[in-house]
Order: C-alpha cells, then structure tokens, then sequence
C-alpha cells in the first residue's frame, strides 16, 4: 500500500512538471515561428534573386554551374574553411584553435562550424568526449561546491555583522549573481564586442548561448578572416567558458529550485503530497531493511 501510494503521488509530479515543461515548449516554438518565419522567407527571396542576378550579369554560367559552385562554398563551410578572403586565412587547426575547439567537445557546447573532417580525427573525438565530458562534469561540480562553500562563507561573515539571517541571505545570493554576472555576462561581453565588432547586444547573446551550452554556431569568437587576434585569444575564450559554465550551473540550479518552490506555491496539496512522499519512502525503505 505504501509503495502503491508513493508511485501515485511520484507520478502526480511528473505529470505536472511534463505538463508544465511541454507546453513550455510549444509556447517557444509558437513565439520563435511568429518571430523568424518572415525573416526566413526574406533572407532566402534575397538569395535568390542575387543568385538570377548573378546569372544574367554572367552569362558565361547556367544554373547548373552555379548551382555546383554554391555546394562547393557549402561543403568548405562545413569543413570549417571560411570561403571568403584567400587561402592566407589564419587555420582553424592551430594550437590555439585546436585548444578552444577541445573546450567546446568536453564542455558539449559544440558550436558546429567546425569539426574533424578525417576519419582518424572523428574516430578519436569520439574517444575523446568519453573521456573528457565526464571528467569536465566532474571538474565543474568541484567548481559549483567551492563557489557554493564561499557562498556559504560569506553569509555567515554577514550574518555575524547583521543579525536578520533571511535578508543577509537574500543579500549575500544578490551578491553572487551580480558580481558573477559581471565577471562572466558583461565584462567579456564587451570584450568580445571590442575585439569581434559586434554589438553589446551580440556580444551577450553569444555568451549566454555559449554558457548555456546551446551553442548554435551563429556567433563564434576568433573566426573573422578579415582581423588579426592574438595568439591566446581564443584559449582564453576557452577558459573564460570553463569558469563561467560553473557559476552559471550554481545559477541554474537556483532557477531549477525556485521553479520547483513556483510549482509548490501553485498547486494546491503539492507539499503536502511530497510529505506524504518522504513518510512513503522511509515506511518502503524500513520494510526493504527488514
């Protein structure tokens, strides 16, 4: 009966949270529809036209021609090559380079405007993110629990200064997240946007989808044929993703427990269902003992 019990309300739970994540989901896609769809369809008209202009100013080329050399600037693309400029662009396989690249497998942010073109070079990425995401997941949680021990620390320093511990509490996170968003959100936001000559704007939107670990590829540091970086440029990038993934992680795991907290507040019984959960699972756990 207990373990019948603790099933129905684990399953009550999950129900609401799927719910709840699902229509999440179909919120986003409904708004990045309404948002992207027209910018789509203008960007591909466009491509378009340019490519019956390009046509008829050469006349020499028919579609088919045309058609093929597009795939070719597809395909260099893919392999990482920047088709513009000449073939003095600075290489994507340098130290340096090859560092960040390595950061962004282990840290699964994988950007997609690069990756291994040979089969030895695939073969050992995969070999390579085996090992190296679980060690880098491990590295991180040591992070997060030293961020979280400093955390701790520095509320109590405040809670021997002022006696009310709730707002030394409220004060010491407000603390954390505004001096961990400017040192990860907004000062290499505006480093990158020196250094790349994209907007603030850009900037952000590239570290956050970076520190995410989204990484869709759109905005990616040190790839501009056209600037000279220095050499350490992108490794530090590298780290700057390996610090920052750890306090954003803490972050998030704040956001995951108020979220929770929120689904608490908003359905009626919730907390009273998980303490029925905790007494289930210690009456189930003492009869498995015995």
């Amino acid at each position: 009966m207990a373990s019948f019990q603790l099933i129905r309300v684990k399953l009550s739970r999950t129900a609401l949270l799927a719910l709840a994540h699902f229509t999440y989901l179909l919120v986003g896609a409904s708004i990045f529809r309404i948002l992207e769809r027209e910018a789509e369809s203008n960007n591909r008209n466009h491509f378009q036209l340019e490519k019956l202009n390009f046509l008829v100013n050469y006349t020499c080329l028919d579609g088919q021609a045309l058609e093929k050399f597009v795939q070719v600037i597809l395909d260099a693309w893919e392999k990482g090559v920047n088709p513009s400029g000449n073939s003095t662009n600075p290489s994507n396989w340098d130290f340096f380079s090859s560092f960040f690249f390595a950061g962004t497998v282990v840290t699964t942010i994988g950007y997609g405007n690069l990756s291994p073109s040979t089969v030895s070079g695939q073969v050992f990425c995969v070999f390579y993110a085996l090992c190296g995401i679980p060690l880098n997941l491990a590295f991180l949680k040591q992070l997060v629990k030293c961020l979280t021990v400093h955390l701790g620390r520095l509320e109590r320093g405040m809670v021997s200064v002022v006696p009310h511990k709730q707002a030394v509490e409220a004060l010491a996170v407000s603390l954390f997240l505004l001096t961990g968003s400017l040192l990860f959100l907004v000062i290499p936001p505006l480093l990158f946007s020196y250094v790349e000559g994209w907007t603030f704007g850009e900037g952000f939107y590239f570290a956050f989808i970076t520190l995410s670990t989204i990484g869709f590829g759109d905005y990616v540091v040190g790839t501009d044929p056209d600037k000279e970086y220095i050499s350490l440029y992108r490794s530090l990038a590298g780290i700057w993703i390996i610090f920052a993934l750890a306090w954003l992680a803490l972050v998030l795991n704040m956001g995951a427990r108020i979220m929770e907290h929120l689904v608490v507040l908003t359905h009626p019984g919730f907390m009273k269902q998980e303490e029925e959960e905790d007494v289930s699972s210690r009456k189930l756990e003492g009869t498995q003992k015995i």
